[in-house]
């Protein structure tokens, strides 16, 4: 197996021949790729949220499917279902579309709140229960979800259960001239550069990188300084809902994970701090005053980033 740095560098390679100039943004998401996290993809329509995450799924070597998200799609489509064999008389179980290692839930908040929440148990603990039967999801098991901004039309918003769910959200925001110019250029031939992309990693070398963040050391103090900071949301008066243990665990993970990617065997306060908006702002809920102010939760984890002591050591 190559080393931790080189796998990623193949895969953020292979990817940014398809996705131009977020090389940020793909980095973020080969991050929860090895920390065994699902991602969100939120940004306006048209600026290559989905094929962001096709891309990601091309270049693993893993089973893949794709769900479109619409008002009309039922939780047995996602989950799947048991029916009567009429032949032999026994159930048998049809599997919904989230059997796959990489799902990609395009549009998600374009469903119904019931067809959302079939996706809980799946996020959290990879597997499923269908008429009190459990199915174990494969692995490695990550879904990337894509969703426009809530207010635009036709949109559901999702369940704070559900967002806690997601390791961190990626914003794509539109290219600049030159680099429009340049996506322009390669999808200008009849055949498009994702239709072109090949796997560069295995099932397996994912599992080994997920396994090598598990064991870089974290010291107790940084250990403090992640509860600290999820302690602080917990109390703040322009929040509504602060950080729960679960997202504590998912900086703490992330935070691990850069330190692969930077060639350490350990966690800085950097780590953590590189980490936190990506993995936090989604999951805070902002009192209605402090919006109507135009308070922001970017503004208010920065705050609270900058007002935690960071240790020394380490």
């Amino acid at each position: 197996m190559l080393q931790p740095r080189q796998l990623i560098a193949m895969l953020e390679d292979n990817v940014s021949r398809v996705i131009v100039g977020k090389e940020d943004a793909i980095e973020l998401a080969l991050i929860a790729l090895i920390c065994r996290g699902h991602v969100l993809i939120e940004d306006v329509p048209g600026v290559g949220k989905t094929t962001m995450a096709s891309a990601l799924a091309r270049s693993l070597d893993c089973s893949f499917r794709r769900i479109q998200f619409t008002p009309d799609l039922m939780p047995s489509d996602v989950t799947g279902f048991t029916l009567v064999n009429f032949h032999t008389g026994q159930m048998e179980f049809r599997e919904g579309a989230v059997m796959s290692q990489i799902v990609l839930a395009d549009e998600i908040n374009r469903t119904s709140p019931k067809t959302q929440s079939a996706l809980l148990e799946v996020m959290e603990e990879h597997q499923v229960t269908v008429d009190g039967v459990t199915h174990p999801l494969p692995q490695p098991f990550m879904v990337l979800a894509t969703q426009n901004p809530g207010e635009f039309v036709g949109t559901y918003p999702l369940p704070e259960a559900q967002v806690d769910r997601f390791l961190l959200r990626i914003s794509m925001g539109y290219p600049t001239i030159e680099q429009e110019m340049d996506v322009l250029e390669r999808y200008s031939s009849p055949r498009t550069p994702l239709s072109s992309l090949t796997p560069v990693c295995s099932a397996s070398d994912v599992l080994s990188l997920q396994e090598m963040v598990t064991q870089v050391y974290c010291s107790a103090e940084v250990r403090s300084y992640v509860a600290t900071i999820a302690s602080r949301t917990r109390g703040h008066n322009a929040l509504q809902l602060g950080l729960s243990t679960r997202a504590s665990i998912a900086l703490l993970h992330a935070a691990q994970a850069v330190a692969i990617l930077d060639g350490r065997d350990y966690v800085l306060p950097e780590d953590v701090q590189h980490m936190l908006l990506p993995v936090s702002c989604h999951r805070l809920v902002l009192h209605p005053e402090a919006r109507m102010k135009g308070v922001t939760a970017e503004r208010v984890m920065t705050s609270i980033m900058n007002s935690v002591t960071v240790p020394l050591r380490v």
